[in-house]
């Protein structure tokens, strides 16, 4: 394996203590290079959009980037190759589209259980386990994860 994406949430803390933590050690172990995507909605595209300044989903896509990079930081070691990426759209359909653009070998995503609904698989991890073109790692979260 030479490339591995990993899809984060920003704010959700799991993706930092479990999600990322757990690329980095595949990546570690294959010499792999590590693209850290993030997805943030589509505004353009949506009847709300028109309601949003000009310029607006540019800056959105900016703050997320900066807060990318620092998150990011924390995690991964110095020395790593690590290709940071803010996408925009639905989220399943943005992490196998990057997957593909990378060329990723494997993906790396949380299985995020905020509800009981969604006991086995969350819908975007469900998709892209499903559709993916190459290997996927779901990284559970774990009830010793969770914020009190």
């Amino acid at each position: 394996m030479k490339d591995i994406l990993v899809a984060v949430d920003v704010d959700a803390d799991v993706d930092w203590t479990a999600t990322l933590p757990a690329a980095v050690r595949q990546a570690q172990a294959m010499d792999a290079r590590l693209h850290v995507m993030t997805v943030m909605p589509d505004f353009g595209m949506s009847i709300v959009g028109q309601f949003f300044p000009r310029g607006y989903e540019k800056d959105v896509a900016d703050r997320i980037m900066k807060r990318l990079h620092e998150r990011v930081a924390a995690v991964v070691p110095a020395g790593m190759a690590v290709q940071h990426i803010v996408a925009e759209g639905t989220v399943y359909e943005s992490i196998l589209k990057m997957a593909e653009r990378t060329r990723a070998d494997l993906i790396v995503l949380g299985a995020h259980r905020p509800e009981l609904s969604d006991y086995l698989l969350g819908p975007n991890a469900a998709r892209v386990v499903r559709h993916a073109r190459c290997s996927v790692l779901v990284v559970r979260e774990r009830d010793d994860d969770r914020s009190p």
